[in-house]
């Protein structure tokens, strides 16, 4: 599959097939994710991988309940569930965030995530990234710092659709222009 092709199949998807995942597949779709850049070289993140479906539906419990109950109505379906603990990053990208006003280590996870979720559709897997959970909760049953961020998690499976919809994006007319100054 040619990049642009792969692009245009990666998609959120919401309805999976009840069926585990091989872990071969998610580790080559972590090693993809390892592998990505980040400012610095600074690498902030760590991958907890839910696949055994207690302690996955357990997690999924504390990340969707209440005001985020109806972000996670399909998570429990999904047999993996990625959560992405965002790390402190260097010294120098966070003096340079500070400068910029830019926080390095949101832009250096989504980089991460997306190599992921780009692997696991080359591996004929569906993905849906979620930033819209309580991190609190889901930190608390993980037994995770105060400390530690939370910004995405990745549900991971067999997806029940195997046809991709139309992407409905702007135009590159609408996005691009050539030495517009």
């Amino acid at each position: 599959m040619g990049f642009l092709d792969l692009v245009r199949a990666r998609r959120s998807v919401r309805a999976y097939l009840d069926e585990p995942v091989d872990r071969t597949l998610i580790e080559e779709c972590l090693e993809a994710a390892r592998l990505s850049p980040s400012a610095c070289n600074s690498q902030p993140w760590r991958f907890i991988v839910l696949d055994d479906p207690g302690q996955k539906n357990a997690a999924c419990d504390a990340a969707f309940t209440g005001l985020y109950s109806a972000t996670g109505r399909f998570v429990k379906q999904a047999p993996v569930f990625v959560v992405i603990v965002t790390e402190r990053s260097k010294y120098i990208s966070r003096v340079g965030g500070f400068l910029k006003k830019v926080q390095y280590s949101l832009i250096d996870i989504g980089i991460a995530a997306e190599h992921f979720c780009l692997a696991a559709t080359e591996r004929g897997l569906g993905t849906c990234m979620l930033g819209w959970f309580n991190d609190r909760a889901l930190k608390k049953y993980l037994k995770l710092p105060k400390s530690a961020g939370i910004d995405l998690v990745i549900t991971v499976g067999h997806p029940k659709n195997k046809t991709a919809r139309a992407k409905d994006r702007k135009s590159l007319d609408e996005i691009r222009t050539y030495n517009d100054v």
